[in-house]
């Protein structure tokens, strides 16, 4: 596997970093600390080929297999019982944390119809970013024919960052291509 997105975080990145926002520890430089990926599938409870298609895909996507998430408690007017699978979650850490990021960056983002770049202003101010995507096309694993139905996601990017402004500046430096 190669990680290109690691090697150039180590070698021209971190420095980059720490002489920007004067750190006087190089612990206390960004970085990435994992990538988890949602979507919930409230059709599941009725449909159990919805979900099989959707691990699927989230496994052909990620490389990782999901963990089902279910229900914790019933709710009659969504139809949801207790212990009733409601979606799916993974969580990427490591050298396929860096593989699907770059896949991100490099190849589905651009993918996306009228892509103008993503929205700066998605950060939660602890330096975390969310991402929400509205169909799993945009990734080269997932073929056209066969998706039954277009579904979104929603990524996290959790670093150490302290605020936002760092954040930024490390997933702009990783190559985000945020609009102004």
């Amino acid at each position: 596997m190669n990680n290109s997105l690691k090697i150039l975080y180590n070698e021209k990145i971190s420095p980059e970093l720490l002489s920007k926002f004067e750190y006087k520890n190089i612990h206390e430089i960004p970085k990435l600390v994992k990538i988890t990926i949602n979507r919930g599938i409230g059709e599941a409870s009725q449909n159990a080929k919805a979900l099989d298609s959707s691990i699927q895909e989230f496994t052909l996507i990620t490389g990782q297999k999901p963990i089902v998430t279910r229900a914790k408690k019933s709710i009659a007017g969504f139809k949801i019982r207790d212990h009733v699978p409601v979606g799916l979650t993974v969580t990427l850490r490591q050298h396929k944390m860096y593989d699907f990021l770059n896949k991100l960056i490099n190849l589905s983002l651009p993918r996306i119809r009228d892509f103008r770049g993503i929205n700066p202003k998605n950060f939660d101010g602890r330096g975390n970013y969310n991402l929400g995507l509205k169909e799993q096309l945009i990734f080269p694993e997932i073929e056209y024919d066969s998706v039954e139905k277009i579904r979104g996601m929603d990524i996290a990017i959790v670093t150490t960052a302290k605020t936002d402004e760092e954040s930024l500046a490390l997933l702009q430096n990783l190559g985000m291509p945020f609009h102004n």
